[in-house]
């Protein structure tokens, strides 16, 4: 990187851009959710754009110097993709949160990168509407950063990932360039499909400024399901039987017995969730429709999970999964920090892969728990670690290893929703052939020829 960012100049030049009060040295821009595992980086600069043409003169004139620029959204990713490990400009998006069109009775929005989630869903409930997608931390993800990497949650299971719902991207490229991709159409065949290669680049390629949303009415009706049982190898088993049996959960998720115990006394109210005596494994499923298509559901779903569960039970909605969200905090607690690496193995090896990952913790000698999306095979594998013991993170690092290689082995992927970013970095070599490593290295150079966006990213090697 060039050493003009300690030139007073430059910082004045971003402040002439952005207004003054927008440019600093913010320490809390410097990591990302993977802070609880001891990563962090140092920024020379943060800058705030308030618009996409803001935006496109930052990324204009860090091209211009070959300045470093990494872009964030809410800073809740767990892959350390937004953290500014060699230093450059952290380009934050938080004060885009304009709506600039919702249309509700065509069932679309667009909304800009720094729309917090939960905001987007809000708006689409207000409206009689439904946009699905769910990744944790609502409150502070944005859908700016939910685009950039493609995220997930657990009703993916029924309605795909954040990328099903995007029909057209607003986006600034190198050096400095505004495109926009798709549109306010659902069917667009006519060139190579651009806005699915922004969709997911973790901002490697490109910043994305506004998001065109497809939305859709939302069910008259959503009923959980909780399943308990007494081992792992029922409670996957009993997965396959609600898929084979035809049913099509919104939502279907596990967690596993370690988990729960931690997690248990999380559930709101009272002396928190009881669980049954010898229970391993918990199942959440949700069905959802119109009222009476979810009931038959409903019921249909406690038939095929009752032959098996130790217990079954009918939580209410909103505290279940206010629950699900409280459980990785709660995992964290328990000795101030933990390494989570999603990855992704065919349903029918999920069984598998969590006894594999349970010895595989073991031999390095650290507690783990796992939890995840049942019905996708996408399992969160959590390491305990104490983020001050250098011991702790170089055994959760060689686990991490032999994880990815295991989910590689199995048939599936080193990640399903949490992406790639500085921590799996170099990854894909397990899974793709050369051609395709390769590929994936030319596309970068196309988008980003100086490589100054998001460097050290997303590497395919």
């Amino acid at each position: 990187m060039v050493s003009t960012l300690a030139d007073t100049t430059l910082q004045a030049e971003f402040a002439r851009l952005v207004g003054a009060e927008h440019v600093g040295e913010w320490s809390q821009y410097n990591h990302d959710a993977t802070r609880s595992r001891g990563l962090s980086g140092s920024a020379d600069l943060v800058v705030r754009p308030g618009s996409t043409a803001e935006v496109a003169a930052v990324m204009a004139l860090c091209y211009e110097r070959d300045v470093p620029l990494i872009p964030r959204g809410g800073g809740t990713g767990l892959a350390g993709g937004a953290v500014p490990l060699s230093g450059g400009v952290v380009c934050s998006l938080e004060r885009m949160r304009a709506v600039r069109e919702l249309e509700p009775a065509l069932w679309r929005m667009l909304p800009e990168a720094g729309v917090s989630t939960r905001h987007v869903q809000r708006i689409a409930r207000e409206n009689g509407l439904y946009f699905p997608p769910d990744p944790g931390a609502s409150e502070q993800s944005q859908i700016g950063g939910n685009v950039a990497t493609n995220a997930g949650g657990p009703h993916a299971c029924k309605y795909g990932v954040t990328g099903n719902w995007v029909t057209g991207l607003e986006a600034v490229v190198p050096p400095g360039e505004t495109i926009a991709l798709g549109g306010p159409y659902r069917k667009d065949v006519a060139g190579y499909d651009l806005k699915s290669l922004l969709i997911g680049s973790e901002g490697t390629l490109g910043i994305v400024t506004a998001v065109r949303l497809r939305l859709m009415p939302a069910p008259e009706s959503a009923l959980p399901l909780i399943a308990f049982h007494a081992t792992r190898e029922q409670g996957c088993a009993a997965i396959l039987d609600v898929l084979g049996a035809g049913i099509v959960p919104a939502a279907l998720d596990f967690v596993d017995g370690e988990a729960l115990r931690m997690a248990a006394g999380a559930w709101a109210g009272g002396s928190g969730m009881p669980l049954p005596i010898d229970c391993e494994f918990m199942l959440l499923a949700e069905v959802d429709g119109t009222r009476e298509a979810a009931r038959a559901a409903h019921a249909e779903l406690a038939a095929v999970l009752g032959s098996s569960a130790l217990e079954l039970r009918r939580p209410n909605r909103a505290a279940l999964w206010e629950w699900r969200d409280r459980v990785p905090g709660a995992v964290s607690a328990m000795r101030g920090g933990k390494v989570s690496e999603d990855v992704v193995v065919p349903v029918e090896r999920l069984a598998e892969a969590l006894r594999s990952f349970a010895e595989i913790a073991a031999r390095q000698g650290l507690r783990s728990c796992a939890w995840g999306h049942a019905a996708d095979g996408n399992v969160h594998a959590n390491l305990l670690v104490d983020p001050r013991s250098e011991a702790d993170l170089a055994a959760a690092a060689a686990a991490t290893e032999e994880l990815f290689a295991l989910a590689v082995e199995l048939g599936g992927s080193i990640s399903g929703e949490h992406g790639v970013g500085w921590c799996k970095s170099g990854q894909l070599a397990r899974q793709w052939p050369e051609g395709a490593l390769r590929l994936h290295e030319e596309i970068k150079r196309a988008f980003d020829p100086k490589g100054l966006l998001n460097p050290g990213k997303k590497l395919a090697r």
